[in-house]
């Protein structure tokens, strides 16, 4: 009787990038692969869906893998995810209930990159000036120049070091913020230490770059939106829940501060009806930071190599077994 192969699910593949960016041929004969490209948000449909799985693939923080939904998946037996952590995933429950975890690498340039991109485009109304082109007009706002103006970096790890030294490369103030950041680190980098309220005052632009947990959820609150300039802008490509999501929404419709740049929200895929959508002063993408070429290749490959290394080492045990059998 011929073993039945296990099955591999590709959850929250939205570019149906997986098999394009990975030679998914070394689990060939090994393993059925099934992706899937639409994203699921309720449990009984996830359950229903992954119930016949034995390993699944996650892009970190797409969709979360909690004690609950992880106790109704008694089959699953290995977890791999993009990126070298993942807070929406349940590390503690998988280790109880015997699924192991795997996680691949990460490229740190990209969500930079894309940071940056954000700013000068909010800094030139890009998004504004390219849509009354498409339209017919010609010339509706005036830009903001970057040289002389501050930026103001809340969290200063690998991502905001690298925005600290674009920041430079254009001639900004640079100063910086976090819990952890001492006078004397933040100097080592060529920035200048203020406190929060100092940084959200001082600044024209504002930018994010924490790690979210439960000391930093909700670490930009309605009361510092309310001390940043009315010409500020706000950029966020960390996490959607490090800032107040109601209190932005109101800040920006009341015109408090200039506007934001948003790559994240508290919930993602952003539900359509989310103000981010229409307001005129925010610039809004899909959680595309880490979504680059180089970034999707590192991920699926190691994903690969992952499952294969997973597969081989249980198909050994496998064989221990039966010889152990044998032999008795």
């Amino acid at each position: 009787m011929t073993e039945k192969l296990p099955h591999i699910a590709i959850l929250d593949d939205y570019q149906n990038a997986a098999f394009r960016f990975a030679d998914w041929n070394l689990l060939q004969n090994l393993a059925v692969v099934n992706a899937y490209s639409d994203h699921l948000n309720d449990e009984d449909a996830l359950v229903s869906r992954l119930g016949e799985y034995e390993i699944v693939c996650i892009m970190r923080e797409r969709t979360p893998f909690q004690r609950t939904l992880l106790s109704r998946l008694p089959n699953l037996k290995l977890i791999v995810s993009t990126g070298t952590g993942n807070a929406s995933l349940d590390t503690a429950a998988c280790q109880e209930f015997g699924i192991h975890v795997a996680h691949t690498g990460f490229l740190h340039h990209a969500a930079p990159e894309l940071t940056w991109s954000l700013l000068m485009a909010l800094s030139k109304n890009l998004l504004g000036e390219c849509n009354a082109l498409r339209s017919g007009v010609w010339q509706t706002s005036v830009g903001t120049d970057l040289k002389g103006k501050t930026i103001g970096i809340i969290g200063l790890g690998n991502i905001g070091k690298r925005i600290a030294g674009y920041a430079k490369a254009f001639d900004m103030n640079v100063i910086a913020w976090s819990s952890n950041l001492t006078e004397s680190a933040a100097s080592s980098y060529g920035v200048q230490w203020v406190s929060k309220e100092e940084l959200l005052i001082a600044s024209d632009f504002v930018s994010l770059h924490l790690r979210l947990s439960d000391r930093t959820q909700g670490i930009i609150s309605a009361k510092d939106l309310l001390l940043m300039k009315p010409s500020a802008y706000l950029i966020n490509t960390s996490r959607g829940k490090l800032v107040d999501q109601s209190a932005l929404v109101e800040v920006l419709k009341q015109n408090k501060i200039a506007g934001a740049a948003l790559d994240v929200f508290d919930i993602e895929p952003l539900p359509e009806e989310s103000p981010f959508r229409y307001l005129t002063n925010v610039l809004a993408s899909p959680h595309i930071g880490y979504v680059t070429e180089d970034n999707y290749r590192l991920f699926f490959e190691d994903t690969v190599s992952a499952i294969h290394r997973f597969l081989k080492v249980d198909e050994s045990k496998k064989v221990l077994l039966q010889d152990s059998k044998e032999s008795k």
